[in-house]
């Protein structure tokens, strides 16, 4: 969710125009399916809801993030490159962070979002429709 806020909050059109300069196509479209995916799909995850759904657009955001951007510059996400003036300064991110999202959200759709997830709240409701309709 950070993700997508922080593309609002920064003007979506700045995220359309990197999107541009990478070779995406229909940038200003693919800027705003990415901008909902990470709200609503970040929100689902933290939620406990829908999860094996919202799973499979959030990897594919990662992916494409990961082999346009990250990719070029290695695993790793943190580069410390040096330190000026007592501040660090920092290289471009690797995929390691892309990758442990996907890990975890491959995680949550194997073993489940947990007893307090919505998801687990809903499966009582999932089981009475399904018994619904093997009657129809």
């Amino acid at each position: 969710m950070a993700h997508g806020y922080a593309k609002l909050v920064k003007n979506p059109e700045n995220f359309v125009a990197i999107l541009h300069a990478l070779g995406v196509p229909a940038p200003h479209l693919m800027a705003w399916l990415t901008i909902v995916i990470e709200l609503l799909g970040g929100l689902a995850i933290l939620l406990g809801a829908f999860v094996p759904l919202v799973t499979l657009p959030m990897i594919i955001v990662l992916a494409v993030a990961t082999l346009t951007v990250h990719l070029q510059y290695g695993f790793t996400s943190i580069k410390l490159m040096s330190v000026v003036n007592g501040v660090p300064q920092f290289g471009p991110p690797g995929y390691e962070t892309d990758a442990l999202y996907v890990a975890g959200l491959l995680a949550l759709v194997f073993s489940g979002s947990g007893p307090l997830a919505v998801d687990s709240m809903l499966k009582p409701l999932y089981k009475r429709f399904g018994n619904a309709k093997s009657t129809l």
